[in-house]
């Protein structure tokens, strides 16, 4: 099992689709790493070499912010923007969609489990 960024990549499949594992990478950067590396697309991963798997790995050092770096950069910028008290901070301070959406109904996987109000029905 190969083991790139901290995540164990599923041996089976090919290597674009496994690479979309790690946090970060989706298909399309997963298909430009494979040009950059020298390997092609329809090979499975339990087919690599270890200088292969050595190169790719190299290479996501080297070029793309994945994993926990990436989880961490993403929680800073809402902090940051919860700090400033920016539109987009006090949303998510307050547990509501943050772009834009209608709140009057739906957003229920935002807002949590509907809450009965006492006395509406009439």
């Amino acid at each position: 099992m190969a083991r790139i960024a901290g995540v164990n990549i599923p041996t089976g499949k090919r290597v674009p689709i496994a690479l979309t594992y790690i946090h970060g990478i989706g298909r399309t950067v997963a298909m430009q790493i494979c040009e950059a590396t020298g390997i092609a697309p329809n090979r499975r991963v339990n087919e690599l070499s270890d200088a292969e798997v050595l190169a790719i790995r190299e290479h996501i050092d080297a070029n793309l912010t994945v994993e926990g770096e990436l989880r961490r950069t993403a929680q800073m910028n809402i902090k940051r923007m919860m700090d400033l008290g920016s539109y987009r901070g006090l949303r998510h301070r307050r547990g509501l969609p943050v772009r834009g959406q209608r709140t009057h109904t739906n957003a229920r996987t935002r807002k949590g489990p509907a809450k009965a109000i006492a006395g509406k029905k009439k």
